[in-house]
This record gives C-alpha cells, structure tokens and sequence, in this order.
C-alpha cells in the first residue's frame, strides 16, 4: 500500500485556505484554478479505476464549492494511487496549482 498523506496534507492544505479567502480572489480565479484541479484529480482516479472508460467531468459547482471539490477528487485519487512518483506527481500539481491560484 502507498503512503499518500503527502497529498492528502497537500490538498487540504489547499482547501484550507481557499474557504478562507475573500470571495474577490476566488472571482478572480482561485476558484477556476481548483476546479481545474479536481477535474483533472478526477479524471486521473477514474482512468485508474477504469481504464479505457471515458472519464466523467467534474461539474462546476460554483466556487464556494472549490475546495470540497478538489478534497474530494484527491481523496478518491489517494485510494487508487498506485506508486509513490504518482503520489509525488500530485503533491507537485496541487502545490503548482495553489501556487497559480493565489491563496
């Protein structure tokens, strides 16, 4: 079994501070950064789950919604994931993508 606290700690870390931002820095794009985020957090769960399956995409929940989505999208990553470089991969595209949001 792979160890993915890192990510788990690195995407609640994210969440954290996006329910704690201002609604004027999720409008200008912290939001849309998270959700790019979970879709592509989603889309990598399911091609492990189901491989050849098209992925379903995340809906936009709006951007109070952000952080539960990209929490939930990692989690369901952290179960799947099979090797300790995926983990790394995706502590590196959440810490690059709280980077790009500004929180």
């Amino acid at each position: 079994m792979v160890d993915t606290t890192r990510l788990t700690q690195a995407v609640d870390h994210f969440a954290d501070r996006l329910r704690a931002a201002p609604q004027s820095r999720l409008q200008r794009g912290a939001a849309a950064e998270a959700l790019a985020l979970a879709r592509r957090l989603a889309s990598w769960a399911q091609a492990v789950e189901s491989p050849g399956v098209e992925a379903r995409v995340m809906p936009d929940a709006g951007m109070f919604a952000a952080a539960d989505q990209i929490t939930v999208a990692a989690h369901d990553l952290a179960v799947v994931i099979e090797s300790d470089a995926e983990v790394a991969e995706a502590v590196g595209l959440v810490e690059e993508a709280q980077k790009r949001a500004g929180v």
